[in-house]
């Protein structure tokens, strides 16, 4: 007979999965063939991702197949639990593939070149961290990457383009790269933060031993601490946010007019 916890667990398990088949539909996420590279960070967002994608490979259809990458910057001060994630990607059926980079001159030089006058601490652990992702996946001969990235931090990452970059703009749950045959693609896209924090809590998933040292000063920080408050207003807020990207009203928006003169 199964206990209260055991219960509680599948149907979390289940909630959780069916929002991710639904992304997986409705976005066109996986198809047959895929070999796809999840980025195995070791937080709770990309073990749920490891997890979900792991048992969904095991289905006959579609046929696809899955590799994590865990990728450790030298230069930066947060660490997880390698042993950790071998035992979980053995339990999840995943083969696991680690990279160390290190963050070099020619490096930043790069990309200051080419993307930003300045590369800010997290932009630059995120270049390498990615930059690492496309090689390996070019390597394996993988056509996509997947990304832990949830409905919160997509609504997150649209508040963040409005108020600093001025651009109605998030990250999709499917994009094409421009100069390589990648997709990225991000199945967690209908998932809401809360349900992965219950989920993680439940399966005991062991945290990260050190948190990155910019962790709680960077600029998607104050603007989780912004929609946090937006929250208090509304808790179906999230929703509508989401929602709206789906509803463009353009008559309701300015457009320019061409001078034909």
């Amino acid at each position: 007979m199964k206990t209260p916890e055991q219960i509680e667990l599948e149907k979390q398990r289940d909630r959780l999965t069916k929002r991710f088949h639904k992304a997986c539909a409705n976005y066109g996420l996986i198809a047959d063939g895929d070999h796809i590279l999840i980025g195995l960070s070791g937080g709770k967002d990309s073990l749920v991702l490891t997890e979900l994608l792991g048992r969904r490979a095991k289905i006959y259809k579609p046929r696809f197949s899955v590799t994590a990458l865990h990728v450790r910057v030298k230069e930066r001060d947060y660490q997880t639990d390698l042993s950790y994630l071998e035992s979980f990607c053995a339990e999840t059926d995943v083969p696991l593939l680690v990279r160390d980079v290190e963050i070099t001159k020619e490096g930043v030089e790069e990309i200051k070149n080419e993307r930003v006058k300045e590369a800010n601490p997290c932009f630059l652990c995120s270049w390498y961290r990615r930059k690492a992702l496309f090689n390996a996946a070019q390597e394996l001969g993988c056509n996509k990457i997947a990304f832990g990235h949830h409905r919160d931090d997509i609504a997150e990452t649209l508040l963040m383009n409005l108020i600093y970059q001025g651009a109605y703009a998030t990250m999709p749950p499917i994009l094409q790269m421009e100069k390589m045959p990648l997709h990225i693609i991000r199945p967690l896209c209908l998932i809401d933060e809360t349900d992965i924090v219950k989920y993680a809590a439940m399966r005991n998933y062991r945290k990260q031993q050190k948190l990155c040292p910019f962790e709680h000063v960077s600029s998607r920080e104050k603007v989780k601490a912004l929609l946090a408050q937006i929250k208090a207003l509304n808790p179906e807020a999230v929703d509508s946010i989401y929602g709206a990207m789906e509803n463009i009203k353009a008559e309701y928006l300015p457009h320019l007019v061409e001078n034909k003169m």
